[in-house]
Formats: C-alpha cells, sequence, structure tokens
C-alpha cells in the first residue's frame, strides 16, 4: 500500500501527527517515519510513473520514480534518519546549548523549541523528496518553495535576533528561486506546450532556459548567489544545520542533473566554485561558516560534472552528492556537538577539547578524512569520477583548477576543521562527550564514510548511467595520495613559519556586501538623486508657468492693454481694417 504513495506523504502526515505528540512516543515516530520510508522505497518501489493526471490541459505528475530519483529518495531517507537520531535530545528539558565560560553573544546557542524543529525537519524532508519524485515543473515548483518555507523554521529556531534576520533574508531568497522557477516553467509550457521536468538544456529554450538555470543557481549556491549558505548555516541551531546541509542544495544538484546535463557553462561554473571559497574558509573563524563555503566548494565538483555530461561525469556527480550529505553531515554534526557542549563554534575560542571529546574528536577526523579524499573513504571513489572524466573529455584546465580545489579541501576541511576545533592551542575548556544519540548519529555517518569508500563497487551499482570505472588503481592511488601527503606539508610549513592566517575575530567581504551594502547604498545615492531632479524639474516647470501667468497678467489684466475700454470709432476702423486686408489678399 506505501509503495503506491508519493514518499513524501508519509512524512507531511507524520509531520501533523508528531505536532501533537511528546516524550517516547514523538521519539518513536520521527526515527519510524524515515526507516520505514525507506524500507518501503528500496523494496516496494519501481521505476515508473505510479501517479499521474491532466489538470487544465496540462499534465501533472507527482509520483515519478526513475534510478536518479531513486537513489536521491534513498539518500534523503537516510539524511533524515541520521538528522532525527542527532535530534533525539531535543525535548528532555535541557537547552540545545550551553555555555562553558564567557563567550561572545554571537556564540551563545539559545533554547530551542524541540516540537518547531522536529515539524520543520520533517516537512522539509518530505518537501525534499516530493521535488525528486516530481515529474513536472509545477509540482516541483510547489515543492521548491515548501522546502523553504519549512526549513527557515530551522533558523528561526535558534531565537536570536541574527538568526530572525538571517532567516527572512535566507526566505526571500528562496522565494525568488521559487518564481523563477515558475515564470521559466511557464514560459517553457508557452513555447513547447510540455510541463515535463525533463532535460531543458540552454539550446533553443530562450529566456526560460535561463530563467530555470538560474532559480536552480540560487539553491545550489552559484557564485555570487551562495551566501545565502554561509549566513543560514552557520546561525541555524545545530540539529537545524544538520538538516539544512543534506537537503536544499541536493536538490538543486538533483534538478540540474534532471534539467541541464552537458550544459557546457555549467563547467566554468562549477569550477569557479570549486575555487573561490577556499580562500574565504582558510580567512573565516566560525568553524560552521567555514563548512558553508566547503559546501560550495563541493557542489562546485558536482556541477561541473552535470556540465561535462558523459556518463562518468553525471555518475560522479550525484554519487559525490550522495557521498557529501554523509561526511559533511558528519562534520556538521560534529561542530555541532562542539556547539552544544561549549557553546562555541570560533577557532578562536576553541582547542585541546580533544582530551574530554576524544570520541566525537575521532568522528570529525572520520569525516574530515573523507572530504579529503583518503583512499578507503567514500570522496575518494565519486569525485575521482568527476576529475576522470573533465581529462577525458580534454578539459586540461578545468582539471587542474580542480586538483588546486582538491588540496585546498584538505586544508580547510580536512585539517582546519578538527585542528582548530579540538587540538591547537588549549582553550581550557573541558567539555563532555554530547548525548549518546548525537555520538551514535555521528558514528554511523562514520561507518558509511568507511563502506562507501571500502565496497565502491556496490555503491555504483545505484548510479543512474552505465559506466565501466575501478577506483582503486595504483596510478590514482599514488596521486592521491602525494596530493595529500604535500598538501599536509604545506599546512605544516605555514603554520610552523607563520605564514598561515591567524585565527582570530574579523569580518570579511563576500558577495553579499553587494546586497546588503552596496545595493543599498546604490539605491540611496539614485534616490537621492531622483529626489534632486524632480525638485529641480518641479521648481523649474513652476517658475516657467509663473512667467507665463505674470505675462498674461501684464497684457490681460485689469490694468493691461488689452483690457481697458476701446471707443466704437476704433472698433469699426480695426474692422474696415481688417475687411480692406482681406480683399486685397484674395483679389
Amino acid at each position: 500500500m506505501l509503495s503506491s504513495l508519493p514518499p513524501f506523504v508519509l512524512f507531511f502526515v507524520g509531520a501533523i501527527v508528531i505536532a501533537f505528540t511528546r516524550g517516547t512516543v514523538r521519539k518513536v515516530l520521527i526515527l519510524a517515519i524515515p526507516l520505514v520510508g525507506g524500507l518501503n522505497l528500496w523494496f516496494g518501489v519501481e521505476p515508473g510513473l505510479h501517479l499521474q493526471f491532466d489538470l487544465l490541459g496540462y499534465t501533472l505528475t507527482p509520483y515519478r520514480a526513475d534510478k536518479l530519483s531513486l537513489l536521491f529518495g534513498y539518500l534523503f531517507h537516510l539524511a533524515a534518519f541520521l538528522g532525527f537520531v542527532y535530534a533525539l535530545h531535543l525535548g528532555d528539558g535541557a537547552p540545545e546549548g550551553s555555555v562553558a565560560g564567557e563567550v561572545g553573544e554571537d556564540d551563545i546557542v539559545g533554547n530551542a523549541s524541540a516540537g518547531l524543529q522536529h515539524v520543520a525537519a520533517m516537512v522539509y524532508a518530505g518537501s525534499a523528496l516530493g521535488a525528486v519524485f516530481a515529474g513536472d515543473f509545477i509540482t516541483l515548483f510547489i515543492f521548491w518553495e515548501l522546502l523553504a518555507i519549512s526549513s527557515v523554521f530551522l533558523v528561526w529556531a535558534r531565537k536570536s535576533e541574527r538568526s530572525y534576520a538571517t532567516g527572512f533574508r535566507y526566505l526571500i531568497i528562496h522565494v525568488v528561486s521559487g518564481v523563477l522557477l515558475l515564470s521559466g516553467a511557464l514560459m517553457l509550457a508557452h513555447e513547447t506546450g510540455s510541463i515535463a521536468f525533463e532535460h531543458v538544456g540552454l539550446d533553443g529554450t530562450g529566456a526560460a532556459g535561463w530563467m530555470l538555470l538560474l532559480s536552480l543557481g540560487i539553491k545550489a549556491g552559484f557564485p555570487l548567489l551562495h551566501n545565502w549558505i554561509t549566513e543560514a548555516y552557520p546561525e541555524s541551531t545545530p540539529t537545524g544545520t544538520v538538516f539544512l546541509s543534506a537537503f536544499t542544495t541536493k536538490v538543486a544538484v538533483y534538478a540540474l542533473a534532471r534539467s541541464f546535463v552537458g550544459t557546457d557553462v555549467l563547467i566554468y561554473i562549477g569550477t569557479a566554485m570549486t575555487f573561490f571559497p577556499i580562500f574565504y574558509a582558510v580567512l573565516e573563524n566560525d568553524l560552521r561558516r567555514v563548512l558553508g563555503y566547503s559546501m560550495i566548494n563541493q557542489i562546485g565538483f558536482m556541477v561541473a560534472g552535470i556540465g561535462i555530461g558523459t556518463g562518468l561525469a553525471v555518475n560522479g556527480a550525484v554519487a559525490h552528492a550522495f557521498a557529501d550529505v554523509i561526511f559533511k553531515g558528519l562534520l556538521f554534526m560534529s561542530m555541532g556537538a562542539v556547539m552544544t557542549m561549549t557553546g562555541r563554534t570560533k577557532g578562536t575560542d576553541l582547542g585541546g577539547i580533544y582530551k574530554t571529546m576524544p570520541f566525537t574528536a575521532g568522528l570529525c577526523i572520520v569525516g574530515a578524512s573523507a572530504i579529503s579524499a583518503f583512499p578507503l573513504f567514500s570522496a575518494f571513489v565519486t569525485k575521482s569520477m568527476i576529475m576522470v572524466a573533465a581529462i577525458e573529455e580534454h578539459h586540461y584546465v578545468v582539471w587542474l583548477f580542480m586538483l588546486f580545489a582538491s588540496a585546498g579541501v584538505l586544508e580547510h576541511a580536512g585539517i582546519k576543521i578538527p585542528f582548530f576545533s579540538f587540538f591547537a592551542h588549549d582553550s581550557g575548556i573541558r567539555a563532555k562527550e554530547p548525548p549518546r544519540n548525537m555520538l551514535v548519529a555521528m558514528s554511523i555517518g562514520a561507518v558509511l564514510c568507511v563502506l562507501i569508500g571500502v565496497f565502491p563497487t556496490q555503491f555504483y551499482t545505484l548510479l543512474p548511467m552505465e559506466m565501466d570505472y575501478h577506483p582503486y588503481d595504483v596510478r590514482h592511488v599514488v596521486t592521491q595520495l602525494q596530493l595529500l601527503a604535500f598538501g599536509a606539508l604545506g599546512f605544516i610549513t605555514l603554520v610552523k613559519s607563520g605564514v598561515y592566517p591567524d585565527e582570530k575575530r574579523a569580518v570579511h567581504v563576500d558577495a553579499e556586501w553587494l546586497y546588503r551594502k552596496a545595493g543599498p547604498w546604490l539605491l540611496g545615492n539614485i534616490g537621492r538623486a531622483v529626489t534632486r531632479v524632480d525638485v529641480y524639474v518641479r521648481s523649474s516647470v513652476l517658475e516657467f508657468v509663473g512667467s507665463i501667468m505674470h505675462g498674461a497678467e501684464r497684457t490681460h489684466g485689469s490694468v493691461g492693454p488689452l483690457a481697458k475700454s476701446w471707443p466704437t470709432g476704433s472698433m469699426v476702423l480695426g474692422v474696415v481694417i481688417l475687411l480692406v486686408a482681406y480683399l486685397l489678399f484674395y483679389l
């Protein structure tokens, strides 16, 4: 019976039910829903059209399954399960964060509503599933907007002034993305007569294709459109960030893989995304914001793979999306655990806590090894497909940028995150390990990072396209080990020589400056200029009208020459003169 229902239904119904439950009942439900849904999807759903109907002359397909959507369906059920295990301690009467000493107001985690987060996360996960199983753009639009509406509550659950302001900006950006998606879909329907969520591309689709690409680009974090990631993630609650990192951007990657495979511009957009966040991540002090930049970096590999468009590249993109949800989720969970137990997330405030949080530190190192693509870890068998595909398609410059970006990943995520949070200088904090459910969720994520890396062949069977790829050849292993060794050596050398930037409190100017500072400044100046022009034009027009009125007053006023009385003889003489002139002119 469940197999005939779209996967999102179980989550939406579950969200309603858990809103009216408490305690053990709620905990059982939030774990059972993604578990039951995932098992049903794995064993009971086959590729095909499972729900389709006509409405107002268009064919709507709320439930379409194929290998691509099933892969993301498995992923989102898994991510939801891990997220809810991690959030299981909420509602036990303790605040989600505590403060171990005097730190800045921005570092203190406030009490969060467990019910709000559980319900919002359940709707959020269901919306992500609805989006990946949508077979038309109208259905996609509905879930696209539900993603924004549900996820913003995970930001607001932090209950701080900054989180409220950030949440509003986050919501506005994603609503704009939805408007662009709907506009592009309607334009496409007008041109083609179809709203099917299939390949669109940019060839022959005109403005509709570009509008759809821009909409997806906002959610994927394209350059200049990426700041909602680095703003919202650090301002969310520890558990909320885990959910945020799993769904929105990966839905965008799925949509790009569905609609824009082989679009050349994505190669260069993706390459830029792998490259530029590294510099910000190196300088950033807030370690959750560092992971936000790392998120953009990893999505760049996926976007570039989709742009390359070969079977190997697309498989690499979606496989890396799968792996990224797990290892990035593990890193966010480890930073959330640190935040929960210390109330701090900045590198300047942390360090030395491995002594009292050794298990959390070890799990963080597993996540760091996975994202750095160490052999026997997940990214080693996923990201390499994209880079090999770039070489095969003769994108040598792109490959070089990706190689540099891979070294940067080791530096900012593989080393910086665990080093500055658990090691580095001794901050004097002696925090305990986080609640057991957090450790269980992180442990499951760590095991999956290793399983995917050790058994890639079994994982590859889930991918949507046929390919013949073997990651563990001597050349690939040796090359990657060399990259990692020299990258680590470079980091150590820079730190020891004092060249590596110190962790310090600072504000780094990013693209958000364009709409938070430059935009208002520019609009303000334009407004003032328009006001000055308006005042000048108004005064000039009034002065001109006044001069006309003054002239009329001089000639037609009570003392003007045209207002005085004329003798009858003068009037007769004037008429005679006019008649004579008329006769002379026409004779």
